[in-house]
């Protein structure tokens, strides 16, 4: 598929092709798409919720009362999960939530996020994303040209300094470079723009993975 290439202040920069097996993908699988974005959430969460467990709680440790001749349950420890003050029994502990998922799942699930912004007109390409000035006003007027509101940028191998200065200031947009590219934030933003080194550089990705 052939794509029209602009320029920050909207002039036209000729046209660049598309790979048809990346953006050009018509069944956009919804499931392997949810499968990836659960799979970068989990790996996001810092599990380090925890109650305390009954070598952790500070109560005494004498025996509470003796063993027999009480005419109650028998008990050894203040510290049990029964009691006010005592641990908690089965609680949440320190632990990782990542999970597994292969490698081709994901890569097919990044074709069909950038399929899936190809299909819906919400793909731009950049001749370069490298403004003269990091100025965030400059930049906002160059984004409402191009009609850029709510966006995720791929700016290249390195993410241009006076780009990531003045787009930092810019609500619901994202600057990453070309390795930040990821299923959850394609999806999370309303349009995806890409420089045209960012397009050389997935299309390398994928033949590399291939």
């Amino acid at each position: 598929m052939k794509l029209d290439v602009i320029n920050l202040d909207g002039g036209k920069g000729g046209s660049i092709e598309l790979a048809d097996d990346i953006f050009g993908i018509e069944d956009i699988r919804g499931d392997i798409l949810q499968r990836v974005v659960t799979w970068q959430l989990a790996k996001r969460r810092s599990g380090n919720h925890k109650i305390q467990v009954r070598n952790e709680v500070s109560r005494t440790s004498k025996k509470m009362y003796k063993q027999k001749g009480t005419g109650g349950a028998r008990h050894g420890s203040r510290r049990a999960a029964q009691f006010v003050g005592g641990a908690k029994a089965h609680g949440p502990v320190v632990r990782s939530h990542a999970f597994d998922l292969p490698k081709k799942v994901r890569a097919l699930a990044l074709r069909h996020a950038l399929s899936s912004k190809a299909k819906s007109g919400a793909l731009i390409v950049l001749e370069s994303a490298a403004p003269s000035e990091a100025k965030t006003a400059a930049l906002r007027t160059s984004f409402e040209k191009i009609g850029v509101t709510n966006a995720l940028i791929i700016a290249g191998a390195e993410v241009n300094a006076n780009l990531k200065l003045a787009a930092r200031n810019i609500p619901n947009v994202d600057v990453l470079p070309n390795a930040g590219l990821n299923v959850y934030d394609v999806l999370r933003r309303r349009t995806l723009v890409l420089t045209k080194d960012a397009v050389e550089a997935i299309n390398a990705r994928f033949q590399e993975a291939a």
